[in-house]
């Protein structure tokens, strides 16, 4: 496991079988179409409900694995350069090698997972699809024949690297302001992109961290959502 408390696995695949101005009379537009996000609180709820799916999800599919399927469904990770297993892109973020890999994933996933939410839900649909893409295919091409990679934190470095970037691109002061705080908060997880742990899906972090600094510099997501006249 990667500093930090994040990590994905890899092993051989023989392992696993904006705020809406006062007495505005003229109509209104939000840039990102997401109307719940007028205020401060719909904001933040759309913030916890994201973070909240996000951990029901994958905590439900772990419990699922190991009760019922005893683990089986670990099979369907990423495999490398095999067809059969490119349906993995998909499925590995929501499967985790054991409970303590998915405790790791969930505190920064949940975190991560609010703060995006707090600019709309397409912003963080946007994102995570982004991640989940680039993250996939990368490992797919580069991921090592004779191994399957699953886990979460691929999305994990994906929406921590966009929460880093994205202020630079939106000139945003308080998003540049917060992704310094979090890069030296998980400065940590920087080695995770390196292959220095042996079992751990390196490629998958790289790449998705790739995915997240290219949704950073093509999402434009206001924080708080600007509400223009027109």
């Amino acid at each position: 496991m990667t500093s930090g408390g994040t990590s994905g696995y890899s092993f051989p695949n023989s392992a696993f079988g904006a705020n809406q101005p006062h007495g505005a009379s003229s109509p209104v537009r939000t840039n990102r179409g997401d109307s719940k996000n007028y205020t401060r609180g719909g904001r933040i709820r759309t913030g916890i409900s994201l973070a909240v799916g996000f951990l029901v999800v994958e905590w439900l599919v772990q419990i699922t694995n190991f009760l019922i399927f005893g683990g089986a469904l670990s099979n369907y990770g990423i495999r490398p350069l095999d067809f059969n297993g490119i349906w993995g892109i998909f499925t590995a973020p929501l499967l985790h090698a054991n409970f303590e890999h998915l405790i790791g994933n969930s505190v920064p996933g949940a975190i991560f997972c609010f703060l995006i939410g707090l600019s709309g839900r397409k912003a963080w649909w946007e994102v995570t699809i982004i991640t989940v893409l680039v993250a996939g295919i990368g490992t797919w091409l580069l991921g090592g024949p004779g191994t399957s990679h699953i886990g979460a934190s691929s999305l994990v470095y994906g929406w921590l690297a966009y929460l880093i970037i994205r202020g630079l691109f939106n000139r945003s002061f308080s998003q540049t302001a917060l992704g310094v705080v979090l890069g030296f908060a998980y400065s940590g997880l920087v080695w995770g992109v390196l292959p220095v742990y042996e079992g751990v899906s390196w490629q998958g972090h790289l790449f998705g961290a790739i995915g997240g600094v290219i949704a950073g510099m093509t999402i434009t997501s206001d924080d708080p959502v600007k509400v223009a006249k027109r």
